[in-house]
């Protein structure tokens, strides 16, 4: 099974003249330790177009050292990424090829450049002897195995310096002052591989971007597009390795990636964007499969936690364990299967390609300001009709049903005003707020229904065991009594989501 490191450090520009300061002087650090030198030759991967160095991704099989083997570098933050290693072998390991499905597809990853680094190692301890950071002075020789610029070779030496396991971020910044006041600089380049690239590359743009016209409406829509496809693709090795909360974002950027298709229907091609929205709609499914059950059990397991001593009567919790756990689906490796599948690949294909050529319709070439506020201003009408609609029914399963259909109408609203923010400014931003609330309360009533119906489940198991239902009523009651405080808030929060001047804003 594959290794995960956090990997936190800082690189410096140097040269072959460059000599470490005394870094003891460096706030915490007792004693600089030499441990010698160590020769590292990798050959990094990658796509024949760079996707992985081109989404600061990198691949490579390092001997040398002690950490031979296959790693994958994911960037975190700046100067921290997360680093998955495998032992070294003749070919890619599956584990490491899965994590990198998304950006690659169906593309072959081969080798583009080779750096041979020579290493001279120093250990900062603390006075009890804690490592407390690595400092290295590397001496870096590449050379181009792939692409324009094959055989062509690039040298340089810079410092870099990596923080120990558990160690306090602030050594970091201790050192960087030492080496600051002895005339070293932060390094251009954010890895070796980036600046073996730039160096490397047969022609290097020595130019300024040029200046571009003046933005239209697809400018704005397609951002929004491209970002929420970004995510999904970063997403995949996340929800691979079992990040937490990373399933829900994947499924919360399908879902407005979805929401942008529908809305924006004047700026791209439905022909093209229907059968997409439809394929995340199977996507979101089975991404939520799970989640739906993990969010239901929070909210009851809160529920009982609160509860008395006294007002828990029965196998309670015992009870909540065995109705989730069989209405568990191992999603985790359904997950997975879903996104080795051909199915999910196929979409991720279809994704690039509409990023790549978007398939644009006549108002796309307008001024980004009146087309984006006439879309947002289309959804905001929609969700007025369902709401008007909702708060007519008396109480009830109907009202209920209605009101879940404005919480759809009212999230997609929201997406439509974050899509449109860029372009229009300060009254998007408000629109954004008020549509929130509005699905925010909807949505937290949306969800005593399915609770009620679950407490509702969970009471008729229980009499069936023979076992007392009493705490399930209980919490029915209450679950009723927070629906219905929801409902009498929600005229309040919808008028100012409904107030003309909010609109009329969009508008100017």
């Amino acid at each position: 099974m594959a290794d995960t490191e956090r990997e936190i450090e800082r690189k410096y520009e140097a040269t072959e003249d460059t000599r470490l300061p005394d870094l003891t002087r460096a706030a915490g650090v007792d004693r600089a330790v030499p441990r010698g030198r160590t020769e590292l030759d990798a050959v990094y991967w990658d796509t024949a177009d760079l996707r992985l160095a081109a989404d600061g991704l990198t691949l490579r099989r390092r001997t040398g050292g002690a950490d031979a083997g296959w790693h994958v570098k994911f960037p975190v933050a700046l100067g921290v990424r997360d680093e998955v290693r495998e032992p070294l072998s003749d070919t890619l390991p599956p584990s490491l090829a899965a994590l990198l499905r998304s950006r690659v597809r169906h593309a072959e990853i081969t080798p583009v450049v080779r750096l041979l680094t020579s290493r001279d190692v120093h250990h900062l301890l603390a006075a009890d002897g804690t490592l407390l950071a690595e400092v290295s002075v590397d001496t870096v020789l590449a050379e181009r195995l792939a692409g324009e610029g094959t055989g062509t070779g690039a040298a340089w030496t810079e410092i870099e310096a990596e923080l120990a396991d558990g160690a306090d971020p602030a050594v970091l910044d201790a050192v960087e002052k030492r080496l600051r006041k002895a005339g070293v600089r932060p390094a251009r380049s954010s890895s070796k591989l980036a600046r073996a690239l730039a160096e490397t590359a047969a022609h290097r743009d020595e130019h300024g971007p040029e200046a571009s016209a003046a933005p239209t409406a697809s400018d704005h829509v397609l951002a929004y597009v491209h970002k929420q496809i970004a995510t999904i693709v970063r997403l995949d090795p996340a929800v691979r390795r079992g990040l937490p909360d990373s399933v829900h974002k994947m499924r919360v950027a399908t879902r407005r990636l979805r929401s942008a298709f529908k809305t924006h229907r004047r700026i791209l091609d439905r022909a093209a964007t229907d059968p997409l929205g439809a394929e995340l709609k199977w996507l979101a499914a089975e991404l939520g499969l799970d989640r739906d059950q993990e969010v239901l059990d929070e909210r009851i397991g809160s529920r009982v936690e609160a509860l008395p001593a006294a007002l828990t009567l029965g196998p309670v919790r015992g009870r909540l364990r065995a109705w989730s756990a069989a209405r568990r689906t191992g999603s985790r490796r359904r997950i997975i299967d879903v996104l080795d599948g051909q199915r999910y690949l196929d979409l991720l294909e279809a994704l690039h390609a509409l990023g790549t050529d978007p398939p644009l319709r006549p108002a796309a070439r307008k001024a980004p300001g009146k087309a984006l506020a006439r879309t947002v201003l289309k959804d905001h009408r929609k969700l007025a009709r369902r709401m008007d609609h909702a708060l007519q029914l008396p109480p009830g399963p109907e009202r209920d049903t209605a009101l879940h259909e404005a919480r759809k109408a009212a999230k997609r609203a929201r997406y439509a005003g974050e899509s449109a923010r860029p372009a229009l400014g300060r009254p998007a931003k408000r629109f954004v707020q008020r549509v929130k609330a509005v699905q925010s309360v909807l949505g937290d009533h949306q969800d005593s229904v399915v609770a009620r119906e679950a407490l509702r489940t969970l009471a008729i198991q229980s009499h069936a065991a023979g076992e007392t239902a009493f705490t399930w009523g209980l919490l029915y009651g209450r679950e009723e009594a927070a629906a219905e405080a929801r409902e009498r808030e929600l005229p309040g929060v919808w008028a100012r989501a409904a107030h003309p001047g909010l609109p009329a804003d969009l508008k100017h």
